[in-house]
């Protein structure tokens, strides 16, 4: 049974989710939330998150949260109604 979660979108990537804060999407597994957000409209969001094989990119994180979805079960990890999803881009500069 499908939760409905909260994803956090961070400014960088608000261009791709609707100039939306924040995504609510019925998901019970990261994996099954980035097919949900792709379905609600916000593909090019996804593919900012996940590489063509479906893998999250090396640069994106994201947390359920306050755990790293890398020090959970990666996108197999379970969700529940009201966890909350932040995706965190790595930010690189001088």
């Amino acid at each position: 049974m499908s939760a409905e979660v909260t994803v956090r979108i961070p400014e960088a990537l608000r261009q791709f989710a609707g100039g939306s804060r924040e995504l609510r999407i019925a998901a019970s597994s990261i994996e099954e939330l980035m097919t949900g957000t792709a379905a609600a409209g916000y593909g090019a969001l996804v593919n900012h998150i996940c590489a063509r094989d479906g893998q999250l990119r090396p640069f994106v994180n994201l947390y359920v949260g306050d755990a790293s979805i890398r020090a959970l079960d990666g996108l197999r990890t379970n969700l529940k109604t009201g966890d909350v999803v932040t995706i965190l881009p790595s930010i690189a500069g001088g």
